[in-house]
């Protein structure tokens, strides 16, 4: 086939070194076998409009079924040989063929993506292959990693490669942090999971004790650098740690991955390696259903172990998520929710005209992090617009008598699944209602009130105990409110007695506040609190 279309020619010619690229897809196309386009692309990790401009370039040349499209003719194949590079981990996995059957199955049956956080799943081949090559580049017997999110599971790909390491996950998603310590418990390889906007905080159980991070986050420039910045803030120091970054643009939109890696520069990050195309997606097509794997490493001026918040970042591509700098309310709204005496503090972000002089204000991630003196009156918080995830979280990091937390009215929290969830989970210190300004608002306000009794019941009152210092670790709190029980029944119990009851009750507890516990583990603090008060008889 030495006669090209004259389309496919010009194409080529105009494509200069990267026309490597283009033969990779008609590489595959001269195999004999029906091709669409989205399958060349996940098979090249080229482009989608680079496939999409072969494809035009072959023009009749092609023959067609359907959606599918081959390149006819016994020399085609010869002719569009194309050689790839070799992948840096391929002569390792042969070894690790059950760890690879059991990906096949968790991935295979892991919560669906979620658009408006920018998933896309990885293969479980790619999972693997980002343990492998971790497991070997570097030595992770006893050592920390941190996976800041974790949708495409890498982090039990690293426990099963690697049993005898220690691995945190950090992820807003409650589904897979479900998903993840079901499938650890199961196959007795724990993974310590902690729920976080990260766009308010990173949990301070993970800063500052990682030897290695891995992220994948969304990738927008703003994404990148907010994932990268709290991956910083997880590593132990400078010195013996690196961070490993999945990151992909097209490769016809290279200004794109320049402002980003702009971004990482300006955080002082040292480029050791980038493997193109390394991570391989079930979609994504636009970038090659394909990101390359960037292992940066820090330096002295790399802002290790610092907090790094960024509320007002776009950090998402699509969804409510990526309308955080609005607030999610008009002007009007927001000074109707704050009119009124009782409004002591205004919390998230509010349009300013909406702020009078005797509201007081405080940053999301602020509220979330550090305990209030604020005792009386009310706190607004405002999580319309992308935030409604941390109702709960919210609301239990409050002190004062009264919140009010406003949520869209289309979100899971303004709905159905936040009148069945919520109550449930914050009783018994709080009594929920929701409300709206008027039937056909946008926006809900969800209402909590403390109760003005505490509970009848020991058990009930060792978890109101625990639900009033949400920011103190969870055991510790536990153990308090165990001795203080014992105390008024008359039994007492040191605090050694008190440690070792809450450590057999809920070993999963160690390293948690109540504002980083999955809800996985939240809903089964009253059995918890039975429990002890029942092993003090």
């Amino acid at each position: 086939m030495n006669d090209l279309p004259a389309e496919l020619s010009a194409h080529l010619s105009e494509q200069g070194v990267d026309a490597s690229r283009s033969r990779l897809v008609l590489s595959r196309l001269a195999d004999g076998r029906w091709w669409s386009a989205r399958e060349l692309v996940r098979a090249t990790a080229v482009a989608h409009r680079v496939v999409s401009a072969v494809l035009d370039a072959l023009g009749d040349t092609l023959e067609h079924e359907g959606e599918r499209v081959r390149l006819p003719g016994p020399t085609a194949g010869e002719a569009f040989t194309q050689p790839e590079v070799a992948d840096p981990v391929g002569h390792l996995l042969a070894e690790h063929a059950e760890a690879a059957r059991e990906l096949e199955r968790l991935v295979a049956q892991a919560p669906r993506p979620r658009a408006d956080l920018d998933h896309v799943s990885a293969t479980a081949a790619t999972a693997l292959r980002r343990a492998v090559l971790c497991t070997t580049r570097f030595a992770l017997e006893g050592r920390h990693v941190l996976c800041v999110g974790d949708h495409d599971l890498t982090s039990l790909a690293l426990r099963l490669v690697q049993p005898e390491c220690e691995v945190a996950v950090v992820d807003i998603d409650e589904r897979i942090l479900d998903y993840i310590a079901a499938a650890a418990d199961r196959l007795d390889l724990p993974v310590h999971c902690y729920f976080a906007d990260l766009r308010a905080s990173l949990p301070r159980a993970v800063r500052g004790r990682a030897d290695l991070v891995f992220t994948d986050p969304p990738y927008t420039p703003e994404g990148v650098e907010l994932f990268v910045r709290h991956g910083l803030a997880g590593l132990a120091d400078t010195r013996h740690s690196r961070i490993l970054l999945a990151y992909g643009a097209s490769e016809t939109t290279p200004a794109l991955a320049a402002k980003t890696q702009d971004r990482l520069g300006r955080m002082r990050l040292t480029f050791e390696a980038i493997w193109p195309g390394f991570n391989r997606y079930l979609g994504a097509e636009a970038i090659g259903a394909a990101s390359d794997l960037y292992l940066l490493r820090p330096t002295s001026r790399s802002p290790v172990g610092q907090s790094a918040p960024l509320e007002t970042a776009r950090i998402y591509s699509q969804g409510s998520n990526a309308r955080e700098s609005t607030g999610g309310l008009e002007p009007d709204a927001a000074t109707a929710l704050l009119e009124g005496s009782e409004t002591c503090v205004a919390v998230g972000q509010w349009p300013a005209a909406a702020l009078g002089p005797h509201v007081g204000h405080v940053r999301l991630a602020t509220w979330l992090t550090t305990e209030s003196t604020q005792q009386a009156g009310t706190a607004v918080v405002n999580l319309a617009g992308g935030w409604e995830t941390l109702a709960l979280r919210a609301i239990l990091a409050a002190q004062s008598e009264q919140v009010r937390v406003v949520v869209a009215t289309a979100s899971p929290e303004g709905g159905d699944e936040g009148r069945r969830r919520l109550p449930a989970l914050l009783a018994p210190r709080w009594n929920i209602s929701f409300s709206r300004p008027k039937p056909d608002a946008e926006h809900t306000v969800i209402t909590a009130r403390r109760a003005s009794q505490p509970p009848d019941d020991a058990a009930g009152q060792l978890l109101a105990h625990c639900q009033e210092r949400a920011h103190g670790s969870v055991a510790s709190v536990l153990r308090e409110g165990v001795t203080r029980v014992a105390a008024a029944r008359h039994t007492p119990v040191n605090k050694r007695t008190a440690r070792t009851l809450v450590a057999q009750a809920a070993p999963w507890l160690s390293g948690h506040t109540l504002i980083d516990l999955p809800e996985r583990y939240l809903e089964r603090l009253p059995q918890v609190a039975a429990h002890l008060v029942a092993a003090l008889d």
